[in-house]
């Protein structure tokens, strides 16, 4: 594990003979040719795969246009390329090859243009790579962008000032760096907030962008909210008259402790805005107009200041302002809202049973199931249809997001990319198996489990139960680059997924299980998958690693398990419940969870200075009370821009167990927020990790 590009014998740049280049003096970073000789897994491979994302189907129906982003660990960069194939798959090649990430491409008249953001402005070229010529020169950058179906406006996200300077309060100390703060959210996720996303609307052509316009005409909210949301925030109606978007119009405190946001009916002549969702007081979110411009549909929880409510599907009626509910009778949440054309059918994602499908419901309510039930696929957000196929990614567990069509009448479905098939042809095979485990209180349990290559029952294997962050969300048929259970099944581990209670793909009482109670059921389905798999003859040692709540969930386990575990491996983890609450930005998030979930209507429920401190078992069993029962190797690693779970949670975490005399180790990345993202800091990790796991249980 000690060299940089372990087991990877052969590794040139190659690129196809249609691609046309950009000018640069930078190092393009492409496609590696990689050649494994031993079968063998690394990190290094892992991150040199492809990423493939935001495939977009051509106006005539005939192309898909996609990117791929490429990993060079010795430049510690990612680069995204831009690639074409035909509808059914045939003729992919390399479109565009650049030094510079290439982003956000779409079609423009008719096919024959594609427009594109590199270097944080919008250039035009001709649909055969040639011709590139910048056309937007906005002061600020753009970091997103959408056309009007008439393509004669765009809708661009830009940074927005928004904070005090020292010089806007003594001019003559222009040398000071302090930041002035007076109210909460000032800084989020991994930043400062000092300047926020706004969206602006500016005439188009394909040889120029007008001045924009700001929609917010400068208030001091965020469009799209950060961090995570996106240009799918915003919706142009059909006519391009109109833009339906999603924006929580608070600031400071009110921000920090409230969901609330609504969606907004913005005239692009006028100005005038109309709030569609007034009185609906959870994430109102991902907007999308009826291809007849007569209705609305979006996403929608209901309760604020809970970021894990039922995620529903709305519908508005944009004459009479009628608002009506499709989800009433379905069980999971929603996501990614597509229109038929004629505007009868809705299309969506959504996470059933561990397993995330592509479903449809027409405006009555009445749900149906697109892709095959139990396919052991993602099926991601689709992106768009030509007559009844629909264009969407799916990935597994054992393999990164391809491209794939969807018969919407059948169910048949077919894998139209093979970004990845040289690598995964080379590499030893490991098996996944879906296993229900019963809890203690008599439940079922989806619980994912890697198998190693070459797996036989007769021997023994360490085995790596994976605890789940959120608290909310699902282990489900994904991949990630940070963290791999395939990789870790690679290192010889028999890798163990519950699906506990808090998990989201099981409908909402399996979900809310969980807020309140921290240390309860949830931790017992642990020790219920870790006694099952523990009982197995093929089992031998077992260690438990996790990240944000998972990484709770390792310092807790620490103080409870019992010497099941010989290691664990803690990331960005909450160890002190009484300080994460003071220390956090999104304050609904603790608030909710150690008590306003049992005491919504009242303020800062959740807080140690409450009322309900003293019963609230997040407190009384928190796990930094626990440390005098701990015994077992821990590594704990953190990111320093971590302001989700502020890195002094892992220093406390990690000090507390030098002082009780646990072999122990700390990873503090200084440039990394609450995920491990740059790809030398990845491989690193992945490497420390490693050796710890193997360290203690081989």
């Amino acid at each position: 594990m000690k060299k940089l590009l372990l087991a990877i014998v052969c590794i040139t740049v190659m690129a196809s003979c249609s691609t046309v280049k950009t000018q640069s003096n930078e190092k393009v970073i492409e496609k590696p040719s990689i050649t494994i000789t031993n079968g063998h897994f690394t990190p290094e491979i892992l991150l040199q795969m492809g990423q493939i994302s935001d495939p977009q189907i051509s106006p005539d129906g005939s192309k898909i246009l996609y990117g791929v982003t490429y990993t060079d660990i010795q430049l510690n960069k990612k680069s995204r390329q831009l690639y074409l194939m035909n509808f059914d798959g045939s003729d992919n090649h390399q479109l565009l090859s650049s030094a510079k990430s290439i982003s956000n491409a779409r079609w423009l008249e008719n096919g024959d243009k594609i427009a594109f953001l590199q270097g944080g402005q919008i250039h035009v070229m001709n649909a055969d790579g040639t011709g590139i010529v910048q056309i937007s020169n906005v002061e600020n950058g753009i970091s997103e962008f959408t056309l009007s179906p008439d393509q004669k406006k765009v809708m661009y996200v830009s940074d927005f000032k928004n904070y005090i300077a020292p010089t806007d309060e003594q001019p003559d100390l222009d040398k000071a760096t302090v930041r002035t703060i007076n109210d909460l959210m000032y800084r989020h996720w991994d930043h400062y907030v000092e300047n926020i996303p706004h969206t602006f609307v500016a005439s188009f052509t394909a040889a120029s962008v007008g001045e924009g316009t700001d929609i917010l005409d400068g208030e001091p909210y965020e469009l799209p909210t950060e961090p995570f949301s996106g240009i799918e925030q915003l919706c142009w109606s059909p006519d391009g008259k109109y833009i339906a978007y999603s924006c929580r119009k608070l600031t400071g405190k009110e921000y920090a402790f409230s969901t609330n946001t609504d969606i907004y009916l913005y005239n692009v002549s006028t100005g005038e805005c109309e709030n569609l969702t007034e009185g609906m007081m959870g994430y109102d979110t991902d907007p999308v107009f009826s291809p007849d411009g007569t209705k609305v549909a979006w996403l929608s929880m209901r309760r604020d200041g809970y970021e894990s409510d039922k995620v529903r599907i709305f519908t508005i009626d944009l004459g009479s302002k009628v608002r009506k509910e499709l989800t009433v009778n379905f069980k999971y949440n929603a996501e990614s809202l597509l229109w038929s054309d004629d505007s009868a059918t809705i299309y969506f994602a959504s996470l059933v049973e561990g397993v995330k499908e592509i479903w449809k419901t027409d405006l009555n309510g009445e749900m149906t199931v697109v892709t095959p039930s139990h396919a052991w696929y993602d099926f991601a957000s689709p992106a768009g249809m030509v007559g009844n196929t629909l264009i969407t990614t799916n990935t597994s567990l054992l393999r990164p997001a391809e491209i794939v069509s969807v018969d919407v009448t059948t169910g048949q479905w077919e894998q139209l990319t093979h970004e990845n098939d040289n690598i995964l042809a080379q590499l030893e095979d490991v098996t996944c198996e879906e296993r229900w485990i019963k809890t203690i209180d008599g439940k079922q349990m989806l619980t994912w489990v890697l198998y190693p290559p070459k797996f036989d029952k007769a021997k023994k294997y360490p085995s790596l139960l994976i605890c789940l962050g959120g608290p909310q969300g699902t282990i489900s048929q994904g991949w990630s680059t940070r963290w791999s259970y395939r990789l870790f099944a690679s290192q010889g581990y028999v890798v163990v997924l519950p699906n506990r209670r808090g998990t989201t793909a099981f409908g909402q009482e399996w979900t809310e299980q969980i807020s309140g109670d921290y240390p309860g059921m949830n931790m017992q389905d642990y020790l219920r998958a870790a006694d099952v798999m523990l009982a197995e003859p093929y089992v031998d040692k077992m260690a438990a690693a996790g990240a944000s709540y998972g990484g709770y969930s390792v310092y807790y386990l620490a103080g409870i398990h019992r010497n099941r575990f010989s290691a664990l491996v803690a990331h960005a983890g909450i160890f002190n419940q009484e300080h994460m609450y003071m220390e956090t930005e999104e304050m609904w998030f603790p608030d909710w969870d150690n008590g306003g979930v049992f005491h919504p209507n009242e303020k800062q429920a959740g807080a140690p200075w409450s009322t309900y401190y003293r019963t609230s078992r997040h407190y009384v069993s928190s796990p930094h009370r626990l440390i005098k029962n701990w015994n077992t190797p821990i590594l704990v690693t953190h990111g320093e821009k971590d302001y989700r779970v502020p890195y002094d949670q892992g220093m406390a975490a990690f000090n507390a167990a030098q002082m009780m005399g646990v072999p122990s180790k700390m990873l503090l990345f200084p440039d990394e927020n609450h995920w491990i993202l740059k790809p030398q800091n990845s491989v690193f990790w992945y490497r420390e990790v490693i050796d710890w796991l193997n360290k203690w249980c081989k």
